[in-house]
């Protein structure tokens, strides 16, 4: 099987085999690697002059060139917080009504004027309740924005065959 400098595979193992390296983002001498340089340069970091750096596939997760989307660029998040911009518009209605209350439950019945220890009565809703009665709602506290995965290696190819353009 062919080998092409610069080509990166998922691998399951706990190591890097002999002429690969991980995919972590790892500054190495030009020097040392000048084939694998002459294909990815600075794209991923280094000073260019004597280091440059490995793609850091880490935690990430690899998405092809294309529009939007340029090679070395690295975007998204784990953990997301919305902000009320963010959300879908929506109220949080209490309903009341005038009435004089008759019922101990809430079950098929509406706040009412209380009257003896009871808060609700049978009828139909004619107020709504004002934002202190309702307030806000939510902690603000961020979720995770991870879709299903399967951990394992990426590794990279410092060694083979150099690519040739079509």
């Amino acid at each position: 099987m062919t080998v092409y400098i610069g080509e990166i595979r998922m691998f399951a193992g706990n190591f890097a085999p002999a002429g690969w390296a991980f995919c972590q983002g790892q500054t190495i001498p030009i020097s040392e690697n000048d084939a694998l340089f002459q294909l990815i340069g600075t794209t991923y970091g280094g000073d260019g002059q004597e280091t440059f750096n490995l793609p850091n596939l880490a935690s990430r997760v690899p998405v092809h060139q294309g529009t939007g989307f340029i090679i070395g660029q690295t975007g998204g998040v784990e953990d997301v917080t919305l902000n009320i911009q963010q959300m879908t518009g929506h109220t949080h209605a209490m309903l009341a009504t005038s009435s004089v209350s008759n019922q101990t439950s809430p079950a098929n019945n509406v706040v009412a004027q209380s009257s003896t220890g009871k808060l609700y009565v049978e009828d139909t809703p004619t107020a709504n309740l004002a934002n202190p009665v309702v307030g806000m709602t939510g902690g603000s506290q961020p979720h995770s924005n991870l879709q299903p995965y399967l951990c394992v290696n990426f590794i990279i190819s410092l060694f083979g065959v150099f690519p040739t353009q079509t």
